[in-house]
C-alpha cells in the first residue's frame, strides 16, 4: 500500500487496520481458482500466488485489482499520489525447476515492486533481468 505509514499517523491505527482489512478483502476477492493464492506478506504488503499463469495474465490480474482497490475509494489525502490508498505491485514470474526456488520468485517480485515505487507508485511493473 502506498504510503501506509503516512495514512497511519495521519488517520490512526484503527483506520489503518480498517484500510488493510478492505485492501485484504480485494485480494482475497481478486483469486477465483482454487490453486490461486492471496496473503498478507508483511505489514502493509500483500501477495497473490498465480500458478499456471504467464505475465499477461500477471499483468492483467495485477491492474484488475488495482482497480478494485481504487474503487474502494479509501481517503488518504497525506498521500503523494492520489486523494485515494493506492497500490504498488511487483510481477515476476517463474517456470519452477530445481535451479530456482520461492526465494528466487520473492525476490524478482521485490526488485519489481520497489522499481514500481522509484517510478513514481500506483503502477505495475514486471520484472526483467535487466533490473538486478
Amino acid at each position: 500500500i502506498d504510503y501506509f505509514k503516512m495514512y497511519n499517523d495521519h488517520y490512526g491505527h484503527q483506520a489503518g487496520d480498517n484500510a488493510l482489512f478492505t485492501v485484504a478483502e480485494a485480494f482475497r476477492t481478486s483469486v477465483s481458482r482454487k490453486s490461486d493464492l492471496a496473503a498478507r506478506y508483511g505489514g502493509e504488503e500483500f501477495a497473490l500466488v498465480l500458478p499456471d499463469t504467464n505475465l499477461a495474465g500477471a499483468q492483467l490480474a495485477a491492474e484488475r485489482l488495482q482497480q478494485k482497490i481504487k474503487r474502494a475509494a479509501i481517503p488518504h489525502q497525506y498521500s503523494e499520489v492520489d486523494s485515494v490508498i493506492t497500490i504498488s505491485i511487483g510481477i515476476a514470474t517463474l517456470i519452477p525447476s530445481a535451479e530456482n526456488d520461492p526465494a528466487f520468485l520473492i525476490r524478482n517480485s521485490d526488485i519489481a515492486l520497489y522499481k514500481a515505487k522509484d517510478e513514481g507508485r500506483n503502477r505495475v511493473v514486471c520484472y526483467d533481468p535487466s533490473m538486478r
